[in-house]
């Protein structure tokens, strides 16, 4: 079994993706519109987890995280509206949704994780 890729360096090679992926868009007004909306949440998750990674709490960790999974949903959103208005194929754009899915569920269940062991830390 291959050794588990770190959030920060999947995160960052997802961001190569997108922008490898806007870049293929059509060059109508419509495609480079939610083109750009995808290129600025796709590129924003790896910002904010290297952001959350150098955080001066556990607090401000959860809460840049929190960030980087709200930017991975809208991503997410982004990618399904592409293949779902066929500006791009499916088959090219489905492996790129799919991380988007699995990096928002990292994410999300690293917040929750972390803020769940700040309340029991605060109960103790």
């Amino acid at each position: 079994m291959a050794a588990a890729v770190k959030i920060e360096e999947r995160t960052y090679q997802f961001a190569l993706r997108v922008i490898r992926m806007v870049r293929a868009l059509p060059e109508d007004y419509g495609s480079q519109a939610i083109g750009r909306q995808v290129l600025r949440s796709g590129t924003s998750i790896g910002a904010n987890v290297e952001e959350a990674i150098g955080a001066s709490s556990k607090r401000d960790f959860a809460n840049k995280m929190s960030i980087a999974a709200r930017e991975a949903r809208e991503t997410h959103y982004w990618l399904r509206l592409i293949k779902d208005s066929q500006l791009m194929p499916g088959k090219l754009i489905e492996p790129l949704i799919q991380e988007a899915l699995e990096i928002k569920k990292i994410l999300s269940k690293t917040v929750s994780t972390t803020r769940q062991r700040l309340t029991q830390a605060a109960k103790a």
